[in-house]
């Protein structure tokens, strides 16, 4: 997927978003609880072996919401997030990444 369609298709859950009355009309606290409903939902998935790209299409939906409502760019969370951890070292101790500086 290029830059332009996947920038046009955030741009269309937003405005789902909006026509529902999701912004307005939801919170935070209710935002994020249907983002903790929605990784279980992957979880649930993941464990049983079964599709899960709708499961992470939902998360991304409701993390649009909560970015559209605190007047963030998803893209620009995951910029942050990537400087945060480009640089990081460390290595998988019992299935759970370990930053060096903790080992």
């Amino acid at each position: 997927m290029n830059n332009t369609k996947l920038t046009t298709l955030i741009s269309k859950v937003a405005v789902w978003h909006y026509d529902r009355n999701l912004i307005g009309g939801s919170s935070d606290k209710d935002q994020f609880h249907k983002l903790i409903q929605e990784c279980a939902e992957l979880s649930d998935n993941m464990c049983k072996g079964k599709d899960i790209r709708d499961d992470i299409g939902d998360i991304i939906v409701v993390l649009i919401n909560i970015c559209e409502r605190n007047k963030l760019d998803i893209a620009d969370c995951l910029q942050v997030a990537y400087d945060d951890i480009k640089d990081r070292k460390g290595r998988m101790v019992d299935g759970v990444f370990v930053k060096e500086s903790d080992l």
